[in-house]
């Protein structure tokens, strides 16, 4: 929503610190509370960097915990409880790291939830703050053992375009009847179809990646207000509530979350998994160029009233992930 859009995150943290709310209190209904992702790294970077953590590991954690209770709004809980996440309101955990390898000890990545990763130097002093989803975390993992498996195709072969959903989901539908910037389903499809016929280059045999990435730039380009940007948010388009996927053949990745799964999304909470629109893209490969085919648009709600879900448990117990150079940056 334009008024929304035009907040600063101080004037949430000032609304946080009058609300009398702990970080324990859930933020359903009081969304307005809830700061997104670029916004809570704005506002802890601003307060944490520069900070002296030289104390014992147990002490550490304390104090790092009860400033960003004070860079946040929020009191500071006489004991913290030992509940996860650790910031339960805001959906986050911290974990202060000198080391390029960041340790989750005990339990799984979670994809919808935020992780502040803290970097110091080795004086013990605060030099950057990265807060990331746990969806693009587990994208970090190079070894594998951060293994996902939720895939599906069709269950029959894709040989015309397909709105499956007869429209949006009631949290989407209400968002727009509040003014929220999201084209009603059936006028999303409209634009979309217009990329069905067009072709590019062909960046190689190999290259299925680089293919969705071109197509994704394609789709940023028929919405005047989003620029392509590959950093493994999701959705692809937030400001659409949108997923793209391209399929040149059948069996389509879909990443941690089922697309039916209630969870709320890290950065989206007035909005589920299931609210977010999948646009799967079909295509072909000829004479060294990429034809866009066919489109199937579907709400996550009703993704696999068409697409067959593989069955599989997601393998999720990586407990060191190697953190990139540049992530701070």
């Amino acid at each position: 929503m334009n008024s929304d859009r035009k907040r600063s995150a101080s004037s949430v943290v000032r609304a946080i610190r009058g609300s009398g709310l702990t970080i324990y209190d859930c933020l359903d209904s009081r969304p307005d509370l809830y700061l997104r992702t670029e916004e809570l790294q704005a506002v802890l970077s601003r307060k944490l960097v520069g900070l002296s953590l030289t104390y014992p590991l147990r002490t550490r954690s304390k104090v790092m915990k009860s400033r960003v209770c004070e860079t946040l709004g929020y009191p500071i809980p006489a004991t913290f409880k030992k509940v996860k996440p650790r910031f339960p309101g805001q959906d986050f955990d911290t974990y202060v790291q000198k080391a390029n390898n960041l340790q989750i000890w005990n339990e799984d990545v979670s994809p919808s939830r935020r992780y502040v990763v803290i970097r110091v130097d080795e004086s013990q002093v605060v030099t950057a703050v990265k807060v990331i989803s746990g969806e693009a975390l587990a994208l970090l993992d190079t070894t594998g053992t951060l293994t996902q498996k939720y895939q599906a195709k069709s269950a029959v072969p894709v040989t015309e375009s397909v709105l499956v959903s007869r429209g949006d989901t009631a949290a989407v539908k209400n968002a727009i009847a509040r003014g929220a910037k999201l084209l009603p389903l059936a006028d999303l499809c409209k634009a979309l179809s217009g990329l069905v016929g067009k072709s590019f280059h062909d960046p190689g045999v190999d290259q299925e990646r680089n293919r969705g990435s071109l197509v994704h730039q394609m789709v940023c380009k028929l919405f005047a207000e989003n620029s392509y940007h590959d950093s493994g948010q999701f959705p692809d388009m937030p400001d659409q509530l949108l997923e793209v996927k391209f399929q040149t053949s059948p069996t389509i990745d879909l990443g941690l979350i089922s697309p039916d799964s209630t969870e709320h999304l890290a950065d989206q909470p007035a909005y589920r998994h299931c609210d977010v629109r999948y646009a799967v893209f079909y295509g072909r490969i000829k004479d060294g160029s990429v034809m866009v085919d066919h489109l199937v648009l579907s709400t996550g709600a009703d993704f696999f009233t068409f697409f067959r879900r593989f069955e599989g448990k997601v393998v999720n117990r990586k407990i060191q992930i190697p953190l990139p150079k540049g992530f701070f940056a």
